[in-house]
């Protein structure tokens, strides 16, 4: 699995990484929004498995991809900090994705010109 990610493309892993990104929030809103408060509130658990499965899978596809996307990212250890530690925080992999992916678009264009 490891050399699959070290084949693949910079730029599709990197819509890879932002598409784990996503996933990652969009399950932890799923999670933390519907499954949680039906359980604790009406004692509806039956949506507990399927959203936390697709969280946890979100979760490691997300931490997973973190170590092959820093290169081509040019994040420096601080960034790659920032990342890992928005894996353990509701909703912060929403930074991730928005704001220190762009980063790199931002400081790309500025070498260019």
């Amino acid at each position: 699995m490891i050399s699959y990610f070290q084949k693949m493309d910079k730029e599709k892993l990197i819509r890879q990484f932002k598409w784990a990104c996503i996933a990652e929030f969009i399950t932890c809103i799923l999670l933390y929004l519907i499954a949680m408060p039906l359980k604790y509130q009406f004692d509806i658990l039956w949506p507990m498995f399927p959203i936390g499965s697709l969280h946890g899978a979100a979760f490691i596809w997300y931490s997973g991809l973190l170590y092959f996307v820093r290169k081509p990212l040019n994040w420096d250890d601080e960034d790659l900090v920032i990342a890992i530690l928005a894996a353990f925080f509701p909703f912060a992999t929403w930074y991730v994705e928005k704001y220190m992916m762009n980063q790199r678009a931002d400081s790309t264009t500025d070498k260019a010109s």
